[in-house]
Parts: C-alpha cells; sequence; structure tokens
C-alpha cells in the first residue's frame, strides 16, 4: 500500500515529525519499505505563464518564451520543451534555484540566445518519472505562486508492507486508526452526507449469488461531463500513491479506493439495459476484460449481469463492452461486498493483478459500499456535474459478516505480554482502533468494527494491545516453569532414527513441495483422487501430491542432467488423497520413498562395477524395516508406473493389505521425465508400520550347537521366494533359527520353465542338542511341504 503522507495526516491530524511517523508506522506492525520524500529543493520554483513564445532564430527544436513569474516581471526562458505554449502555466525555476537532482540554475545562453531560468517537467521537480514535457499546471494557479504551496509540499510517498490479515489497512482511512492509536490522536470525522436523488432514474439489481455477493450498491447519475479534468489535487494524491491518472471517473473510484478501501466501478450507463445482477457464470461464456483480453469463464467466477449478460468479472475487473470513456455522459456506478472466497485466486487464474481484487480477496469492510457510494457522487457532481438518481441497494442480510463480541481478560492479558497494561491504556487503545468496548468484570467485552476481519479470538486483542502499547515496551524475559523430560517411547522407532539409518545406506535426503503438476501426477497415472488447490502458487503447483515418488524422481532426473550419474535419494512427507465424505478435510498419510540408479557401489577398484538394482534397493528397505524388527513380504505386482516383471508389493509378514511397492521404474515413464539411458528403481510405503516395533525384551542364547543342513530343490520359475520361505518356515517349526539361501541357478542340468534354489537350514533347540532324528524329520518335513505347495524335488 502506498499513499501521501499529507493525506494521511488530514485523517489523523499530529504534531509528529516526519521521521517520527514513519518510525512509528514500522513499530505497529506497518512495516515502511520505502519512503520518497517529495518537494525538497523548490525554493525559487514558482508558477509561470507563458505569454508570448517565439521560434528560436538557430534552433528549430527550441523557442524563445517569454514568462510572466509574478509580480509584473516578465523573464526570457530558451524551452525545448514540445508543449511549450502561449497561455501555458508551467513550474519556473529562477536563478538560484537548485532542484532535487542537484541541478542549480544560472543565468545562459543557448545559442545565443539568453535565458535566464528554466521551465520545468515533473520528472525535474521529483514529484513523478514523467519528463515528456512541462508540467502543466491549473489554468487558475496564480502566477508566482510558491510552486510547494501549489503542490502541498513538502510531502512523502510512504509505501508499507501489509501482512495478509490487515486488509483494513489497504485504505488511508484505515492506517489512520491505527497511527491515531499509537499517537494518542483522533480521526477526523468522515462527513459523507448522503446526496439527495434529483431524478427517479435507476436500475434494479438482483443478487443470485447467496453468501458470494451480499451486498450491492449501484445509482445512475445522468448528464456528466466526463471529460471534464481530474482536479489538481486529486490527480496529485494518486500520484503520490503510485497510480497514474486516467480519466475523471476512472480516477474518482481509484481515488475512494485509496482513501476508504472500498473498491468500485463505473459502468456506461447507456450501454446497460437491467436489470444488474450477480451471479455465478456459466460454462462456456466468456467476457472481454477493460485490458482487452478475453476471458474463458467457468462456474468458479462470479459475474455481474445487465439482463443476464456478463458484464464484469465481479471484484476483479470490469467489461470492455460498458466501460466509461470521455465521451460517456450517464453513469452506474457500482459499490459492493464480495466474499473474500469468492473473489480468491480468480485474477491469478487469468494472469490478473488488479487493486480490486487484491483487497477483495484479503477483505473489504462490509458496511463501506453505501458510504463509498455517496462519496463518489458528491466527487463526481463537484467535479463533472450531473443529475443523481436514488441509490439502489440490495442486501442479504443473513450472509453479511458479523463481528461477534470477544472477550478480554486482564488476567489472560498479563500474562501474556508478561506485564501489567494500565486499565484506562488499554481501552484508550481499543476505542481509538475503532472497536467498542464495555468494562466487564474480567475485563473488557469487545466488538471490533466491521472492517477488522482479522479480530476474532482473544489473542487477537492481546496483539493489538501489544503493538500499539509497543513492543520494545514489553521486557524480555525467559520463560518460566519446570522443564519436562520425555523418555522416547520404546515401542517406537524414532524418525530421526530411521532417517540417519538411511542416510548410512548411502541416501541423501530430499524435501520437495507437497504441491505438484496435475500433468506429473496424469503421467504416473495417479491423480485419481488428487485434491486440487483453490488458490495455487503457481500452475505447476496445482494439486497436492498422492506419491511422494513424482517428486523424487524429478529431483532425480534434475541431479543426472547435471552430470551425476549415481543417485541416491529418500523422504519422508504425507501424502494425501480426496476424502470419501465431500466437505471433509483431505486424508493425510505419513510415507518413505526413495529412488537410485546408476551403480551399486560408488566408483571403488575392489569389485566390477554394476547398475543398481531391485535387490540392491530390497536389502535396503529390509535393513530399515529391521529397526523395528519387521518381516516383510514382496508379492509381484506391476502398478501404472512400474516395469511389468520387476516389481513387487511390500506386505508386512503374514499382512493382507500392502504398505506399498518396491521395483523398477518403466522406462516410457522415464522417457516422459527426460531420463534417458539409465535404470531407476525405487520404493514407496507407508512409514507408520515400519516404525511401530513390540517393546525390546532380553532374551537368553542357547548354549547348545546348531545343525546345518544344506538342500537343494527344483522348482517352477514362477515360485516366489517369499511363499517359498513362508512353506519352509511352517513345516520346520520353532527349531529352525535361521534360514539362508545362498544360491539361484538356471542352464544346464534344470530343465527349461525351472529353477534351482540352494538353501541352508540352521536348526536348534535351546535347552538340549538336536538328534540326527530330529533333524532328519525336519527336513523331511520341509522336503515334503515344498513338494505338496510348489511342486519341488530335491536336485540330485
Amino acid at each position: 500500500m502506498k499513499f501521501s503522507e499529507n493525506w494521511l495526516r488530514q485523517h489523523v491530524p499530529t504534531t509528529a515529525s516526519h521521521d517520527e511517523l514513519v518510525a512509528t508506522l514500522t513499530a505497529i506492525g506497518l512495516e515502511v519499505e520505502e519512503v520518497t520524500r517529495l518537494g525538497e529543493g523548490l525554493d525559487n520554483v514558482v508558477v509561470a505563464e507563458i505569454v508570448a513564445a517565439e521560434k528560436h532564430p538557430e534552433a528549430d527544436r527550441l523557442q524563445v518564451c517569454t514568462v510572466d513569474a509574478g509580480g509584473g516581471a516578465t523573464v526570457q526562458i530558451v524551452c525545448g520543451a514540445p508543449n511549450a505554449r502561449v497561455g501555458l502555466k508551467a513550474p519556473l525555476a529562477k536563478v538560484g534555484a537548485v532542484l532535487p537532482g542537484g541541478m542549480e540554475i544560472r543565468p545562459a545562453k543557448l545559442r545565443g540566445v539568453e535565458s535566464f531560468g528554466m521551465l520545468c517537467s515533473a520528472k525535474e521537480l521529483g514529484t513523478d518519472a514523467d519528463a515528456s514535457g512541462l508540467l502543466e499546471l491549473p489554468a487558475d494557479a496564480p502566477a508566482g505562486q510558491a510552486m510547494s504551496e501549489l503542490l502541498g509540499l513538502p510531502d512523502a510517498s510512504i509505501e508499507i508492507k501489509l501482512t495478509p490479515n490487515r486488509a483494513d489497512c489497504f485504505g488511508v482511512r484505515g492506517i489512520a486508526y491505527d497511527v491515531a492509536a499509537a499517537l494518542d490522536g483522533e480521526v477526523a470525522p468522515l462527513d459523507v452526507p448522503p446526496v439527495e436523488a434529483a431524478t427517479d432514474a435507476a436500475l434494479p439489481i438482483r443478487l443470485e449469488a447467496g453468501a458470494d455477493a451480499p451486498r450491492y450498491c449501484g445509482r445512475v447519475i445522468q448528464g456528466v461531463d466526463a471529460a471534464a479534468p481530474t482536479p489538481w489535487w486529486m490527480a496529485e494524491r494518486l500520484r503520490r500513491s503510485g497510480v497514474r491518472p486516467v480519466s475523471l471517473l476512472v480516477d474518482i473510484t481509484q481515488y475512494v479506493m485509496l482513501e476508504l478501501g472500498q473498491p468500485m466501478h463505473a459502468f456506461d450507463l447507456d450501454r446497460l439495459g437491467g436489470p444488474i445482477g450477480v451471479r455465478r457464470a456459466r460454462q462456456g461464456e466468456s467476457l472481454v476484460l477493460l485490458d482487452g483480453r478475453e476471458a474463458a469463464l467457468d462456474p468458479g467466477f462470479l459475474v455481474v449481469t445487465d439482463a443476464d449478460r456478463p458484464v464484469a468479472l465481479a471484484g476483479v475487473m470490469g467489461g470492455q463492452d460498458t466501460r466509461v470513456t470521455e465521451t460517456t455522459r450517464n453513469v452506474f456506478l457500482e459499490s459492493a461486498h464480495f466474499a473474500p472466497a469468492a473473489v480468491i485466486g480468480r485474477s491469478r487464474k487469468l494472469g490478473l493483478h488488479t487493486d480490486a481484487a487484491h483487497r477483495f480477496e484479503r477483505g473489504v469492510d462490509p458496511q463501506l459500499p453505501r458510504i463509498a457510494l455517496e462519496y463518489a457522487t458528491r466527487l463526481i457532481l463537484d467535479v463533472a456535474g450531473g443529475t443523481p438518481g436514488p441509490v439502489v441497494e440490495e442486501a442479504l442480510g443473513e450472509h453479511l459478516p458479523a463481528n461477534p463480541p470477544v472477550l478480554l481478560r486482564r488476567a489472560r492479558l498479563a500474562r501474556v505480554l508478561g506485564l501489567e497494561v494500565d486499565a484506562a491504556k488499554v481501552e484508550r487503545i481499543l476505542r481509538a482502533l475503532g472497536m467498542q468496548v464495555e468494562t466487564v468484570a474480567e475485563g473488557w467485552q469487545v466488538v471490533a468494527p466491521s472492517r477488522r476481519f482479522d479480530i476474532a479470538l482473544e489473542e487477537d486483542l492481546v496483539e493489538e494491545v501489544a503493538r500499539i502499547h509497543g513492543y520494545d515496551a514489553i521486557p524480555a524475559t525467559l520463560p518460566g516453569g519446570a522443564t519436562v523430560l520425555r523418555v522416547p517411547a520404546s515401542g517406537r522407532v524414532d524418525e530421526a532414527d530411521a532417517r540417519r539409518h538411511l542416510a548410512s545406506r548411502g541416501f541423501l535426503e530430499a524435501v520437495n513441495y507437497a504441491f505438484v503438476d496435475a500433468g506429473l501426477l496424469a503421467a504416473w497415472k495417479a491423480d485419481a483422487d488428487a485434491v486440487p488447490l483453490l488458490n495455487p502458487l503457481s500452475a505447476e503447483l496445482g494439486v497436492m501430491r498422492t506419491l511422494l515418488l513424482p517428486g523424487l524422481v524429478a529431483a532425480l532426473g534434475r541431479n543426472t542432467a547435471r552430470q551425476q550419474p549415481r543417485v541416491r535419494l529418500f523422504e519422508f512427507g504425507n501424502v494425501f488423497t480426496a476424502p470419501a465424505v465431500e466437505g471433509e478435510a483431505p486424508v493425510e498419510r505419513l510415507r518413505v520413498a526413495a529412488v537410485a540408479c546408476g551403480g551399486a557401489r560408488a566408483e571403488q577398484w575392489g569389485e566390477p562395477a554394476r547398475e543398481v538394482g531391485f535387490h540392491d534397493l530390497k536389502g535396503d528397505l529390509e535393513s530399515l524395516a529391521r529397526l523395528s524388527a519387521a518381516t516383510l513380504e514382496f508379492r509381484p505386482a506391476a502398478p501404472a508406473w512400474a516395469h511389468p516383471g520387476r516389481s513387487a508389493e511390500v506386505f508386512l509378514a503374514g499382512g493382507e493389505a500392502p504398505l506399498g511397492w518396491i521395483g523398477e521404474l518403466h522406462p516410457r515413464l522415464l522417457e516422459a521425465m527426460e531420463i534417458d539411458d539409465t535404470r531407476v528403481v525405487a520404493f514407496e510405503l507407508d512409514l507408520e508400520p515400519l516404525l511401530e516395533r513390540a517393546v525390546p525384551r532380553a532374551g537368553t542364547l542357547s548354549r547348545q550347537p546348531s545343525v546345518r543342513r544344506d538342500l537343494a530343490f527344483v522348482l517352477p520359475e514362477d515360485a516366489p521366494w517369499a511363499a517359498v520361505e513362508a512353506s519352509i518356515r511352517s513345516a520346520a517349526g520353532p527349531v529352525l533359527r535361521d534360514l539362508v539361501l545362498f544360491d539361484r541357478y538356471q542352464g544346464k542340468g534344470v530343465e527349461t520353465g525351472f529353477k534351482s534354489l540352494a538353501m541352508g537350514l540352521i536348526l536348534q533347540e535351546e535347552a538340549r542338542t538336536l538328534t540326527d532324528r530330529e533333524v532328519d524329520a525336519a527336513v523331511e518335513a520341509v522336503t515334503a511341504a515344498l513338494q505338496s505347495d510348489h511342486g519341488a524335488v530335491i536336485r540330485g
């Protein structure tokens, strides 16, 4: 928000100096980002009128002007400005003046003709960036008047940085309340008497958008001189607020918005038929906006209609067909309240940024539209004339926001701030901020003004008292109370331990946005339950992620594209899916994912180089599961993003619901993500089951010797090891302490379609030594189980 310091002082008279005012704004949370001092160095700069102008005898682009500098004295000036002409009033820097840029004015000769001063542009005076010609002053400005007096200088253009909750400070008057509270002053009354109707001309209004548009005010003004120039004082305030004057009607709506905070719009009445309505746009509708672009609309947009024809994008921008021009004679003024939820994100969706949308998105005072309409009407009548009709207002009272009373307790205020603030001062601060205050036994019952959307809790009032009382007045004290030590739960693996474990396996942790591109999820065929964002940061961050892997693989791709052939990344994070019942919050799940490509080992000399594969990552995942003593099972499965035959679903041993997936990514997916000439293996699964564990208990170690029996079985090639292992453990019973698979063979001696698995069975009893008969019985039971379950035979 940018504004003129003098404009602010008009609303809150104060004796504070410029530096004190700027410091106060920052101290109360309205951070000053930039200050531009205006009017310094304008001594000896006066209003002058060109009374004669002749062509320079030696230069085509120069004129020799005779100017009246006041008091009957004339001065000869050589000027090259294209708009220099007889009758023009412009600033004259007299001999001896030093302009804001440091230029000192001295007598000079230009191509042999003497010049005693300089006629100035706005840029040379430091009041604007326009250097295209002389600054044209009002025709009624008296010659010889000091420019500082005419322009209301000195002044300063102050730009403040507002947090999203302080929408009330998007108007000079809203800022004035904070300044008045901080400087122990009062805001000047806003005198906006209603303008009586002089004609019955009016347009009926229909509200069809419910809570999205609960209030709409409109007024017809006929016989307006839209070509009248914008008053000098208004144009200057607009310029100092960062707004370039355009035309009278547009400038007045901009002026009212900057002063009161209420966006407005002016329609050319002759291009309207009525009635005026507000409704949701329909699919397929379009509207040509003021900037000439055609906006494709859908039911997410709110539109203002004329006889059901869209003529403006509500809260964002008007339409080109009904815009006011200098030929406009009859005007329909709009002043409305649109709910933030109905406007937020709509301008960004169209690639726009408008002052109106910026305000409506954060919340505008719902009680302000009629006041702003009366104020704008008075300005138009004073400058451009016209005949006003009655104000037509439609309101849906049940949908208008209301500020409920909030109790501020003395004890709570003292506890949060750490100091006692005098009760009279607390009450003064709250009243100065425009709040209704009633003293009660516990403290104060406070009703915030309608412009303060951010006051809803007791803590909000505590913050108001704190910032106006002064943060620097609050003592810095260490927190008191005993520190509670929390012992880590024995039944859960700490997430930090899990992260460190993956890092010890050679992985680097990545942190990606929880927002992703909808197109990226579509490429993974993982967009079925995606949750779209109403107000995304950008089009590339439009939906919540349903998987960690798309973002993680994209990060891997960025690394390989930058000459990193061996990449190993992991991420812990939440994924989000749409709720089963509409209106509920999205479903969140904590997951872990990892990706790897390149060499299985970092570059070394000790063993032959090979590319990372499925079993390398499977070993990393199983080592992570061992932190909680979890046993995993892997069952063949190929989701849309996986390489067929090289991936599996992951289960807890004996479980029915899959935890996630592990395997190799499909080459077509890698090609779509521009990751070429490399194999990428990955896993992603729910993390919580891997962190839960039984409380560790001490046990005895058997002193009895173990017995090992090595067996080799020929099985069908499609028999998974997980199923084979389950059969062996079930058949051998509790005497089987460990099972080791040490060979897999296909080739000569093994029939096509079969494989040979060689394994070691380690058998042991805790209290006694196993007999040969018991060992043989266990081996026979395993053999019989494998033959029955998988058609296996002992390899000869």
